[in-house]
């Protein structure tokens, strides 16, 4: 039994349900018997409660799914999963591992209402299983992703899409490693065009201000190149010297601990090796592809400059092996520690 004084000091985390057809609701079925979960935060899923029992029933776990009315009622328990139910019951006729305009309705649903819980403080924090983007597009949200939709939602127009690694054994910041994207659910052709100085110091100093947090001190910051070798002098092109050197110069006047723009195969060798606690990237899979090497099982996806803490896994829905009981829990895990700690953090700093 958990000392009450103990359970209330625990953030309340609402976690999404994500697209009914992926792999969503069995990872948070799959999680939730981690006794460490409920010793981080109280849990609560937003979302259909009966879609949740078929994850249970997948994982034959018995954990009781419970409907709940507000996230009040929470209590840290292994053996039950509060659920606040949202979307419509058409979302059960969603065949596993399909596209469907229900499921991304559904998926849209559940974040909505969870970011409304934690805008009126109901919720410490929000963190989100993955939907589709064109399964959302099919139910009429016009949306690239999670963190679009997120930053309108608060409506915020300073925001970053930021992956985060703890420190370990291949991460030897001891704050560990942060990548946020300049640039990030756009066409490679459109890239080039959609930096600016303005956009590239905005993002260092996003990163900056996360870091500083976790780190209690200015945190050391690689700014990538766009292009091969830097440029190489202007050969492989000039936004090296035209943009992102003086975005950096200006950082660096600020009093940011700033170096770049440098080749992001060198640079992302240097920050696993403990020389950065985070990288600025140009562009979303030259973060990706790089980070989730180094750990696609532990990664967690942070949107920075939003009023709410959220986090959420650094993976997709997995159509191919949904409901299979084949997906991995880690990132999951890890992006609900990274928001309760997030959480507490922001609500010591709020006293």
């Amino acid at each position: 039994m958990y000392n009450t004084l103990m359970q209330e000091s625990r953030p309340r985390i609402a976690l999404t349900m994500g697209d009914p057809a992926g792999v969503g609701p069995e990872i948070i079925v799959g999680a939730w018997t981690e006794t460490v979960v409920h010793e981080w935060c109280r849990p609560v899923v937003v979302g259909h409660p009966d879609i949740l029992r078929r994850a249970v029933e997948l994982w034959k776990t018995g954990v009781n799914v419970v409907e709940i009315g507000s996230p009040e009622q929470t209590e840290p328990d292994p053996g039950v999963i509060p659920c606040i139910r949202c979307g419509s019951d058409e979302m059960l006729e969603v065949a596993p591992g399909t596209l469907d305009a229900r499921a991304g309705q559904a998926a849209y649903d559940a974040v909505v209402t969870a970011a409304r819980l934690a805008l009126a403080g109901r919720v410490d924090a929000i963190t989100t299983a993955p939907l589709h983007k064109e399964a959302l597009h099919l139910a009429g949200h016009d949306y690239p992703g999670h963190t679009e939709l997120l930053a309108e939602l608060c409506g915020t127009d300073d925001f970053a899409m930021m992956l985060y690694l703890g420190a370990d054994d291949e991460i030897r910041a001891p704050a560990g490693l942060a990548v946020v994207h300049v640039t990030l659910h756009t066409a490679l052709r459109n890239v080039s065009a959609e930096l600016t100085e303005e956009a590239i110091l905005a993002k260092i100093r996003l990163a900056d201000r996360f870091m500083s947090r976790l780190k209690g001190e200015k945190p050391r910051i690689g700014v990538c190149a766009l292009n091969p070798h830097a440029g190489e002098g202007g050969l492989f092109g000039d936004e090296e010297r035209t943009i992102i050197a003086p975005a950096v110069r200006r950082g660096l006047a600020e009093g940011l601990r700033l170096d770049g723009p440098l080749p992001t195969d060198t640079l992302m060798v240097h920050a696993r090796d403990g020389r950065f606690d985070a990288v600025v990237a140009m562009y979303h899979d030259q973060g990706h592809i790089a980070l989730k090497l180094m750990g696609m099982h532990r990664a967690v996806n942070v949107t920075l400059g939003l009023p709410i803490v959220r986090t959420s896994v650094a993976h997709g829905t997995a159509f191919d092996i949904a409901w299979q009981r084949q997906a991995e829990t880690g990132s999951l895990l890890e992006a609900i520690h990274v928001a309760s700690r997030l959480a507490v953090g922001r609500r010591a700093s709020d006293r």
